[in-house]
């Protein structure tokens, strides 16, 4: 790839037409089609070859490479690792329910957030990803597996928020009804705790569901496990959370990792239901319960009758919560830890 050509996949029609100033809208419109199929030039028959051509000698088309892919044998999850043009690798992870098909993509190359739990985060941040490289994971997932994908999470690797300009792209892009046409409400964005950013989405008019990673009821606890909270404590992020609610009228949904002798008793469950209906008493909310993923160093570990005591305790505190099902286990569907293995961090 030159330095020089220019990344289409991440552009708007209206900006393609400023780079081919020469072609009409029609064909712009075509184009714009066809690279959200997952095509790249040779295939766009529909196409003029010298606007083909042209396409060719100023632009790129980012679309990952699967290195690996594993099949569950167990709910037909499917985990990829993607490779970028650089050798960085991703990891995106495709499941099946009911109500559709859902990915789970990456938003960064490594994190810088420093999560104890995440084996994303242990090896640290490389780089962002544009909004072609996550149109990309779910373009070639789609056309690899076969199936429509109808729905996004952004919670593999890298936090979103901190990747800000190029997600809010992709949100756009990705929701484009002339694209790839996915409602940005069966978008879910996850997010540590990044205050000054879901202020910023709040006011996006962009009515994805925002999952906020919580973990623990108190600073001192929550800050060992996630160093964000030293930068913005629990109440300025509840405080957040209320005014992004406020302003889009969406749900939040809360992630808590239950972690075996960590934040796992009733003590802390009935302190965590204080905290939510304390803080957000007016407000629609939702706790999702995560049994943790053996992550290597970290030595944390879930009960899982632990995790179900834990949610009982929350529901007789009338607070709305579920257990994440647990989906490819017999592929290690979760995130980061292909990535450290490929590329020996």
């Amino acid at each position: 790839m030159s330095e020089n050509k220019i990344d289409i996949l991440s552009l708007f029609p209206e900006e393609m037409q400023s780079l081919l100033e020469n072609e009409p809208k029609y064909r712009i419109k075509q184009l714009f089609g066809w690279l959200h199929k997952g095509a790249v030039y040779d295939e766009m028959t529909n196409l003029p070859k010298k606007m083909r051509e042209e396409l060719t000698e100023k632009t790129y088309i980012a679309l990952p490479d699967i290195l690996k892919k594993y099949v569950s044998k167990i709910d037909g999850t499917v985990k990829y690792l993607f490779k970028l043009y650089d050798g960085q690798c991703i990891e995106s992870v495709v499941m099946k329910y009911k109500h559709g098909n859902t990915i789970c993509i990456s938003s960064q190359a490594g994190c810088k957030m420093g999560c104890k739990f995440c084996a994303s985060t242990q090896n640290g941040w490389v780089r962002n990803l544009t909004p072609s490289e996550m149109l990309g994971q779910v373009l070639v997932a789609q056309n690899d597996t076969g199936i429509r994908i109808s729905n996004i999470v952004l919670m593999g690797i890298g936090e979103p928020l901190d990747n800000y300009s190029n997600v809010m792209k992709f949100l756009r892009l990705v929701s484009r009804d002339d694209g790839l046409n996915i409602g940005l409400r069966h978008i879910s964005l996850s997010t540590c705790g990044v205050v000054d950013k879901i202020y910023a989405l709040a006011d996006e008019d962009l009515p994805v569901t925002l999952s906020v990673s919580l973990h623990h009821s108190n600073d001192a606890d929550r800050s060992a496990l996630m160093p964000i909270n030293k930068k913005w404590n629990i109440d300025e992020l509840l405080t957040a959370c209320k005014v992004f609610f406020d302003k889009t009228g969406r749900r939040i949904s809360f992630e808590y990792a239950v972690i075996s002798g960590v934040n796992d008793n009733d003590v802390q469950a009935n302190a965590l239901a204080d905290l939510l209906n304390k803080k957000l008493p007016s407000i629609p909310f939702h706790v999702n319960l995560i049994p943790v993923n053996p992550v290597e160093g970290t030595g944390f570990t879930s009960g899982i009758k632990t995790v179900m005591q834990f949610q009982a305790t929350l529901e007789k505190r009338r607070v709305n919560a579920t257990i994440r099902r647990k989906l490819g286990s017999d592929i290690d569907a979760s995130c980061g830890q292909l990535r450290r293995r490929e590329m020996n961090l």
